[in-house]
């Protein structure tokens, strides 16, 4: 009994030792939770923030996955920083069916992996008729703020007014990840460089709450940088809308995925940790 009780726990060793995955969840506090757990909290929301590596496949394909599952349960809208807002029109064409994907790709400015990363979603919003928000301020006018500080941002005329978030835009500079930026840049940019992440995170959010629609899901795809640690994205968010059921998923790497490093406890809500080898997209 002893020798058969032996070889049941050698195996079971064994079996787990040979059983690779290529990610595992964690709550915020760093105990392993399951893809039901975040579906169910995520379909009890009102915005998914739904961070991310931008050239991680798996991070990616759980993205188009959690979507898919979410639109069982509720309908959608659907968000991303990779389709800028004054693309909105050219978006909402290829929706449509009003231009083609060779159309779509000349008339806006899509990333260089749109094609293996983005367009799951976008052809997935078209095929299940939900809208699709192009949220991102347009890279020129982040520029600008990188240039020249908010004040830059008067200079434009009403309607390209339209495709940032209201001025003035709300800024605090002791936020941790905009301190972070600054001191990872060793003071290069100064502190308009921050400043230009900032207008991203307000327009990212402006779009977003100016888009919610009662009983429906917005499910937003951005940089994991846009929105851990609750900030970014979310705290602008929550300075439109302080009621706002959100939900945070941030994106990590490790070379063992077994165990949560402690410097990403209480980065979101839910932390999709994936094992640093996995394929790239480019």
């Amino acid at each position: 009994m002893k020798k058969l009780l032996f070889f049941i726990f050698a195996f079971s060793l064994t079996a787990t030792a040979q059983d690779k995955q290529p990610y595992q969840l964690y709550s915020a506090d760093g105990k392993k939770t399951t893809y039901k757990k975040l579906l169910t909290a995520s379909a009890n929301s009102e915005v998914v923030l739904f961070g991310e590596h931008h050239d991680n496949s798996v991070m990616h394909w759980l993205q188009l996955e959690l979507t898919k599952d979410l639109a069982e349960k509720k309908s959608l809208v659907l968000g991303a920083e990779m389709i800028e807002a004054d693309n909105q029109d050219e978006l909402d064409k290829y929706l449509a069916g009003q231009v083609n994907q060779k159309a779509f790709d000349t008339l806006a400015r899509l990333w260089p992996n749109y094609k293996t990363d983005y367009k799951p979603l976008v052809d997935f919003a078209k095929d299940k008729k939900f809208p699709f928000v192009a949220t991102n301020v347009p890279r020129r006018y982040a520029s600008m703020v990188y240039k020249g500080g908010f004040e830059a941002l008067e200079k434009l005329t009403a309607e390209e007014k339209a495709w940032i978030a209201p001025l003035p835009i709300a800024y605090d500079a002791s936020l941790p990840g905009y301190k972070a930026m600054l001191e990872m840049s060793g003071g290069h940019g100064g502190d308009n460089l921050p400043k230009a992440q900032a207008v991203k995170d307000a327009t990212m959010a402006y779009f977003i709450a100016l888009n919610l629609k009662s009983g429906s899901l917005f499910i937003h795809y951005n940089g994991t940088y846009h929105s851990d640690n609750y900030e970014g994205i979310n705290w602008y968010l929550k300075k439109l809308k302080p009621q706002l059921k959100i939900l945070t998923i941030a994106a990590v790497s490790q070379k063992d995925i077994d165990t949560l490093e402690k410097e990403h406890l209480k980065k979101a809500d839910f932390i999709l940790v994936v094992d640093e080898d996995v394929t790239k997209t480019h």
